[in-house]
C-alpha cells in the first residue's frame, strides 16, 4: 500500500515500516531494509533475553562495573540489589543502559559475551540485516539494524506475555536498591498516552542515529507495529501511519471451511471428524475473496484419537503470503478396536 496522507509537514525518516503484529505482513515502508544505527531500541532484543531467563524475580547485587555507563539511566548504585525482572522496566521505560549492562552481565558473565547471545538469537528470528555491538544501544561500527528487522524483533518479543506488560505500562512501580525500596518508573514512549490504542513498544536516541521508535497498536482485532529510524517527527508520523491504515484495516474472520475428516487406523470408527479453530485476518476491502485456504492433515491417524486432539492445520493465504494459521481440532473420541475385533483388517482397509 502506498501511504496517502500527505506528508510534506511531517519529516521524513531514513527508514520507516508499518507491518501487522500476528502475520507480520508489511502495510507500509520507506527504505525498510536499509541498515541504520538504532540506538535505545536495542533493549527491545535485550529485554527480550532477560525476561525469558528463569528466576526473573531472584534478587541479586548488580556488577559495580556494568552499571558505570553513559547515557539513559535508571539511577542505580553501587551495591544495589535488583531482579531481572526489575531491570527490564527500567530498560523499557527509563531506557536505561545501567539495566541493560547489568542484565547482560548477570545472565552471560560478560557485556561481549552477551552481544554474542543477541546475535544468535537475531539468526534464530532470521534476521540478515542486523548486528549488535552492546546491550544498551550506545553507538558501535558494528551495532545496526533496519526497519523492518527492527519491526521483527518487537513482533516477536510482543509474543512475551511479560514484555507486552512492561512496556505498554505508562508507569511501573518496582524495587531495587540497597536495601531493595519502591520506585516508580515512567515509559518515556508518549505515543501511550496519544494514540489510541497504544501497546508499546521503545523510544530511542544517539547523536548518530537521531530519534528511532519502535511502536505498536491494537484496535478492533487490528495489530499493528510500526518502525521509524532516523526521524526527526517520530510521534506525528507514527501518529499519522496509525489513523491511514486502521481506517482501511478491518479485521475478517477467516471463512469457516466445509466438514472434514481424517481416516483413523485401528479405531471403532474409520474416520474422526476435525474443525478449524476459529481466527482473523487483518484485511483492506475487498481482499476477504482473494484468500485462499490450504488445508494440511496427515493420510490417516492410529486410534485411539481423544476429542481435541491436534489433527494438522489450516493456512489461509493472500497472493501467496501467509496471513494467518489455525489447527484442526478433533471434534469427537475414537476408541482403538480390539484386535479380535479385526484391528489388523480394519489397518488393511485403510492401507
Amino acid at each position: 500500500m502506498i501511504f496517502s496522507l500527505s506528508t510534506q509537514s511531517i519529516a521524513a525518516p531514513k527508514g520507516a515500516v508499518l507491518i501487522d503484529g500476528e502475520s507480520g505482513r508489511i502495510y507500509f515502508e520507506l527504505n525498510k531494509d536499509e541498515p541504520l544505527p538504532m540506538a535505545s531500541t536495542t533493549k527491545i532484543m535485550t529485554a527480550l533475553i532477560a525476561l525469558e531467563e528463569e528466576g526473573l524475580d531472584e534478587y541479586f547485587t548488580v556488577n559495580s562495573r556494568a552499571i558505570k555507563t553513559e547515557g539513559s539511566s535508571m539511577g542505580l548504585m553501587e551495591g544495589d540489589r535488583a531482579t531481572l525482572r526489575g531491570l527490564a522496566v527500567g530498560m523499557l521505560l527509563s531506557s536505561g543502559n545501567d539495566a541493560a549492562n547489568a542484565a547482560a552481565v548477570r545472565i552471560s558473565g560478560s557485556m561481549e559475551a552477551f552481544v554474542k547471545l543477541m546475535n544468535k538469537r537475531a539468526k534464530e528470528m532470521g534476521l540478515k540485516n542486523t548486528s549488535f555491538e552492546t546491550p544498551s544501544g550506545l553507538d558501535g561500527e558494528n551495532h545496526f539494524s533496519t526497519a523492518y528487522e527492527m519491526a521483527i524483533i518487537a513482533k516477536n518479543a510482543l509474543e512475551n506475555a511479560d514484555f507486552a506488560a512492561i512496556c505498554g505500562a505508562k508507569s511501573l512501580r518496582i524495587e531495587y536498591g540497597n536495601p531493595p525500596y519502591m520506585r516508580t518508573l515512567t515509559n518515556h514512549n508518549r505515543l501511550l498516552k496519544t494514540v489510541d490504542g497504544a501497546t508499546g513498544v521503545k523510544t530511542g536516541f544517539t547523536k548518530k542515529s537521531g530519534r528511532c521508535l519502535v511502536s505498536s497498536a491494537e484496535r478492533e482485532g487490528v495489530s499493528l507495529i510500526c518502525v521509524t529510524l532516523g526521524c526527526p517527527d517520530d510521534w506525528n508520523y507514527h501518529s499519522a501511519l496509525y489513523e491511514e491504515y486502521f481506517k482501511k484495516l478491518k479485521a475478517v474472520e477467516m471463512k469457516p471451511l466445509g466438514e472434514i475428516t481424517v481416516p483413523v487406523c485401528g479405531g471403532k470408527e474409520k474416520s474422526v471428524s476435525v474443525f478449524a479453530k476459529p481466527v482473523f485476518a487483518s484485511l483492506f476491502e475487498g481482499e476477504e475473496e482473494k484468500v485462499k485456504a490450504v488445508i494440511s492433515r496427515p493420510t490417516f491417524v492410529f486410534a485411539p484419537v481423544e476429542k481435541g486432539d491436534i489433527i494438522g492445520s489450516v493456512f489461509y493465504y493472500l497472493d501467496g503470503e501467509l496471513l494467518a494459521k489455525t489447527p484442526l481440532i478433533a471434534e469427537e473420541t475414537v476408541e482403538i478396536l480390539p484386535e479380535k475385533s479385526g484391528f489388523w483388517d480394519n489397518i488393511k482397509e485403510i492401507f
